[in-house]
């Protein structure tokens, strides 16, 4: 298929790589955006790992938890404007929907649309919304929802709507003390971002496809290789005549110098990769590799999921597996975190380009 640059514009932010490689790589996966992703971080070019992208759409994120701290409700709404996602009247309205999404079981925002409107009994939800986007003077998407159950939810609003996080915990009681401490967890999602609860939710497929991605953006490294393996990458480029007479003469000079690599120009660092790549196979059995691999691939999953990670409020570097033990020992109770939701506004939805001249003219303009 053609490659836009349109495509390779949203790849790029999607991921901070370059535009070349962008394209190269939407070219490769014949324009799969997840494919040209998981492409990127295998060359170690993408600086983000997840698909949603660099945050560009306004809008907010609310949540709404049942009396008893049970269930609670998590909703984005976009809106085309910051303007219009402060307005008092547009927080109001969305704040009404996450309410009937909570006391009302919807299959999706489909089917929410289609149910009669707790706002006006008279019209659905859809029909009551389009008059909304009447009165704002702007159009609104109702995005996304998720429900979520259990002994005891938490919920928590960071950046006045940008972001938004439900917490649910196992527990055998319902006090204060294990609220703020979920609230605590939840604080440590919205600024960590995990991908998961713990390391037994992820499936072995996608294990074996974050270790193939730490092992190739490892060859794609090679001035991070261990010591043995770039000497002999080194010595097999120049046995092969892969760099220019330059860049040979800067490796005699400076072999052993830490920063040997800010000297050495793209096309060489390049072949460096390339010749580490062709010997994967033979560099996997390298048990000083394997370690390089295994380092990088725990210290990955301590990023990803949410109990290994270091809990930012501790002073002692306890993980958040334990802190919650700890807050379950000083309660004597049952206590374990179960599931969280964040939302983070407009994730992989990329906004008009406006200016903040142009964006305040237009709402002045309106």
């Amino acid at each position: 298929m053609a490659i836009t640059a349109a495509d390779v514009k949203k790849l790029r932010e999607m991921t901070g790589a370059g535009m070349m490689d962008c394209k190269k790589a939407l070219t490769e996966t014949d324009g799969d955006f997840d494919a040209a992703i998981e492409f990127l971080r295998k060359k170690g070019l993408a600086t983000a790992e997840k698909k949603a992208g660099r945050i560009a759409a306004e809008g907010v994120v609310a949540t709404y938890i049942s009396d008893d701290d049970k269930t609670a409700t998590i909703l984005e709404v976009n809106s085309e404007t910051d303007f219009v996602a402060k307005n008092e009247v547009f927080t109001t309205y969305v704040e009404s929907l996450a309410k009937q999404i909570n006391e009302n079981d919807y299959a999706d925002v489909d089917a929410f649309n289609a149910a009669q409107s707790a706002n006006d009994a008279s019209t659905t939800v859809a029909e009551y919304h389009k008059a909304m986007i009447a009165k704002i003077g702007e159009n609104l998407t109702i995005r996304r929802f998720e429900k979520v159950t259990g002994d005891i939810v938490v919920s928590y609003i960071h950046s006045g709507g940008k972001i938004g996080v439900l917490v649910e915990a196992e527990a055998d009681s319902n006090n204060d003390a294990l609220k703020e401490a979920m609230k605590n967890i939840a604080m440590q999602i919205a600024a960590m971002n995990p991908s998961y609860v713990k390391r037994e939710e992820i499936s072995a497929e996608t294990l074996a496809k974050e270790k193939e991605i730490v092992v190739d953006s490892s060859l794609a490294d090679p001035a991070s290789l261990p010591k043995p393996i770039l000497k002999a990458v080194i010595a097999e480029a120049v046995e092969k005549s892969l760099i220019n007479p330059d860049d040979a003469d800067v490796l005699k000079e400076k072999e052993n110098d830490k920063y040997l690599f800010n000297f050495l120009s793209d096309a060489t660092v390049q072949a460096f990769r390339d010749v580490a790549a062709a010997h994967k196979a033979e560099y996997l059995e390298n048990k000083i590799f394997n370690g390089l691999v295994e380092g990088r691939f725990s210290k990955h999953l301590k990023e990803i999921c949410l109990v290994d990670q270091t809990y930012v409020k501790a002073e002692d570097k306890e993980n958040v597996a334990q802190y919650v033990a700890k807050v379950a020992k000083d309660n004597g109770c049952k206590f374990d975190i179960k599931k969280f939701v964040r939302f983070e506004t407009g994730e992989g939805l990329e906004k008009k380009n406006e200016n903040f001249a142009e964006e305040v003219a237009a709402q002045m303009n309106k």
